[in-house]
Parts: C-alpha cells; structure tokens; sequence
C-alpha cells in the first residue's frame, strides 16, 4: 500500500522527490496545493478504495508523505 500511494502521491505532485523525503512538507515546497489535495483525496478512493472526506482532515493532517501514508493504514 505504502508503494500504491507514493506512486499516486508522485502522480499527483508531478515529482519524484516526493519519495525522497517522507517528511518533506508538501505544502510549502509548493508540490500540492488545494486542487491538488482534492484530486489526491480521488485518487486514494478510486485506486485504494479508502473514502477521505476533505472535511475529515485538515492540511496539516496530510502535509507530507509520512503522515499522508499513515493516516491511509489507520483508515485500511
């Protein structure tokens, strides 16, 4: 699962980096923004099939790939 959402994770940001560092801050490295978190919200459903309502978390709940993967396992 953890290599399914960082293949969705560099699809969504378009850069690879994002497996580089697992605590790097999306956000503020300008990778995601907001369109880009809800089509991360999409594609974790369409592809994983775990349903993450954007009003469920907020961003710092899913800033970086370490928190975004162990929120997906705790919902699995």
């Amino acid at each position: 699962m953890e290599e399914k959402l960082l293949d969705i994770l560099e699809e969504v940001c378009e850069d690879d980096v994002v497996r580089e560092d697992m605590d790097m801050d999306l956000f503020e490295e300008d990778l995601l923004d907001s369109l880009g978190f809800a089509e991360l919200l999409v594609k974790i459903e369409q592809e994983l099939g775990i349903v993450i309502a954007p009003s469920e978390v907020t961003r710092d709940d899913m800033n970086t790939p370490a928190k975004i993967i162990a929120l997906v396992k705790s919902r699995a």
